[in-house]
């Protein structure tokens, strides 16, 4: 299957008149009236009743799925407040327990069902998360009619056989069905787009066709197991005729996109004040705590010392109670900032190790954090000279690559675009993670980029294009450097997207030069911009490193960039501080832990919401993890706005 023009395929259901009505989506699980310890994700009966008193008594009002599509219609208005309740996996307490409470205050709900499970037969175990549990668990179809005929209750597909994992790499993780490439032991190859998608769309075929056999009608909804999905899962949802599609996650939906939609998890163990403050604030972010981690460390040609290693990155963050791992996913063996190889599989460079996808994995699920995959954007190895960018050199009047500059191929080579993006492609395909950081590889300075492909674009606009005049006029020159930037953004706008085909939820952040924040020059010598970076990426991953700048006074220096960022709007909150632990003049000068804590403390009463430090020395213990902790630690302050 091809993946490209994806985006408008996932369309086609969207009728031409759409309504942007917003509201907000909570998803259960299990409620029953003996919920024990460890079970996280059921609900006690009288907890329910006591939200649903709650939800009752400020205004909220339970919608359903036709409330929902007729809004985008523009036939009706959402009512304020609206809210939507779901219910996944099919529990039998949906029928002793909550289908009474929403009889009786005539409230809908979506239950999505999973296919195998209630295929099975009485006195039977289903396969439920790698435990044998007895089919009784789960509701009967005598019960599912009963409800599906009642109108309040909206049967949804939770697929067939997907709610599971599948073997995801090489060293034996398994993931999410639905998002995961299956990775075949004995030939040591993924399945390619066309099994992936072809196994998706015959699951949620399968489970439309089994719903439509017992109840009479297919599902229009799709519920995605653990909230991963994908475009190409998107699209073979409306191919079986759902047209809702839901994920997990924070924050609002709107009625102009259904698909996707944030639904809030219900932990049945959050107190209830905990919980109805989630709803609430549902756009709040938390504040990030970010060590920022180099793969290189990581890896070794030994595997079981790589696993050794990685035991030992995963137990520190993890004490660390951070939120946040940047981490690279490309090698640079010699330093240079250059990509020389990947970590993960690509048609573009070599693999030196396919451990991305297993390194991200064991952080999120054993570390608890969110990883962000750190990668170039020209910083790549490539035998290719004349895709690198070039510097007009007036003296010569000349353009060529500069030997002793950051090496970086030139973003307006067609071909240095189309190679990168299908890096970011294949990252996307190959790996679970929840966020890209954009490399500090992403700059032009004021004599860059002079490459013949830059100044044919700049003539396809009608601009300037003799770079020896362009650089004798210094109003072009300034000119230009915001259309660097902006060109650049634009770029690494469709890498995210090149991603968000396989991982939609991707959120972004790039780094910027403290320079490029601290006055109007800073744009020229990098084309960066602070207030163009608050407006297209989720963060930014601010290069907060005094020692790198040469500051006279580290304090003063870093309070004169908070001051800055401040000044931008929404910069303290979209703003991610990254301190150095290496003074790297001299490469063996460590910061002091004390000093960084010291400095983390700083940031913190001047104002700033969220930061971290690069690079983290798990081997050896540096920064010293545990007198830092009570300086970065969420845990002593899990709420900072």
């Amino acid at each position: 299957m091809r993946i490209l023009g994806l985006f408008l395929l996932v369309m086609v259901c969207v009728p031409s008149v759409v309504r942007a009505d917003a509201f907000i989506s909570l998803c259960f699980h299990d409620v029953r009236t003996d919920v024990g310890r460890g079970d996280d994700l059921s609900m006690a009966t009288d907890r329910f009743v006591a939200l649903l008193s709650w939800l009752r008594q400020h205004d909220y009002k339970p919608v359903s799925i036709d409330d929902l599509l007729q809004a985008r219609e523009g036939k009706k208005s959402l009512p304020e407040k609206a809210v939507l309740l779901t219910f996944d996996d099919g529990y039998r307490g949906f029928y002793t327990q909550v289908y009474p409470l929403l009889k009786a205050h005539g409230y809908p709900a979506v239950l999505a069902v999973v296919g195998s499970w209630l295929d099975a037969a009485p006195g039977e175990t289903v396969d439920y998360g790698g435990k044998a549990v007895p089919r009784e668990k789960f509701l009967s179809w005598q019960q599912l009619r009963e409800m599906a005929d009642s109108g309040l209750v909206e049967i949804a597909s939770h697929s067939y056989d997907g709610h599971r994992g599948v073997l995801a790499n090489p060293q034996g993780n398994t993931q999410p069905a639905f998002t995961a490439r299956v990775y075949a032991a004995d030939t040591q190859k993924y399945e390619d787009d066309a099994a992936y998608v072809q196994r998706v769309r015959d699951d949620l075929e399968a489970n439309a066709r089994l719903l439509a056999k017992k109840l009479g009608r297919r599902p229009r909804v799709m519920v995605w197991p653990f909230g991963k999905f994908s475009l190409p899962g998107i699209e073979a949802a409306g191919q079986a005729g759902m047209i809702v599609d839901m994920g997990l996650g924070d924050g609002p939906g709107d009625t102009g996109h259904l698909f996707g939609v944030n639904r809030l998890l219900v932990e049945g163990s959050m107190k209830l004040s905990s919980l109805t403050w989630r709803i609430q604030h549902l756009l709040a972010r938390g504040p990030q705590r970010v060590v920022q981690v180099d793969l290189d460390y990581v890896y070794d040609p030994d595997p079981q010392q790589t696993e050794r290693n990685l035991g030992k990155l995963i137990e520190r963050i993890k004490a660390m109670q951070i939120s946040t791992v940047y981490l690279q996913a490309f090698a640079d063996q010699d330093g240079n900032g250059i990509a020389d190889a990947l970590y993960f599989p690509n048609r573009a460079l070599p693999v030196r190790a396919d451990l991305f996808n297993r390194v991200a994995w064991q952080l999120k699920t054993r570390a608890g954090v969110r990883v962000y995959a750190w990668l170039p954007v020209l910083g790549f190895a490539n035998a290719k000279s004349d895709w690198l960018v070039q510097r007009w050199q007036p003296e010569q009047n000349t353009a060529a690559a500069d030997p002793d500059d950051y090496q970086r191929l030139s973003p307006f080579v067609p071909e240095v675009r189309n190679m990168v993006k299908a890096i970011y492609a294949d990252l996307g395909r190959h790996a679970d993670f929840d966020g890209l950081l954009f490399h500090d590889d992403a700059l032009l300075s004021a004599f860059e980029d002079a490459h013949p492909a830059a100044m044919a674009w700049r003539q396809a606009h009608g601009l300037l294009s003799d770079p020896a005049a362009l650089w004798a006029n210094d109003e072009e020159v300034r000119r230009w450097a915001r259309l660097k930037t902006e060109y650049l953004i634009d770029f690494t706008r469709e890498l995210a997207d090149a991603v968000r085909v396989f991982r939609p939820e991707v959120k972004t952040s790039r780094n910027l030069y403290a320079r490029a924040a601290l006055g109007a020059e800073g744009e020229m010598r990098f084309s960066q911009n602070l207030e163009l970076f608050m407006k297209n990426y989720d963060y930014t991953a601010l290069m907060a490193m005094p020692y790198l700048e040469e500051a006279a006074d580290a304090d003063a220096w870093l309070e004169e960039v908070v001051t800055a960022v401040k000044g931008v709007p929404e910069g303290l909150k979209k703003t991610v501080f990254e301190l150095q632990s290496v003074d790297w003049r001299n490469p063996k000068t460590l910061v002091p832990t004390k000093r960084l804590s010291r400095q983390m403390r700083l940031l913190q009463g001047l104002g700033a919401v969220n930061f971290g430090y690069y690079p983290d020395d798990f081997l050896n213990d540096h920064p010293a993890a545990e007198p830092l902790h009570t300086a970065i630690s969420l845990n002593t302050e899990p709420f900072g706005e």
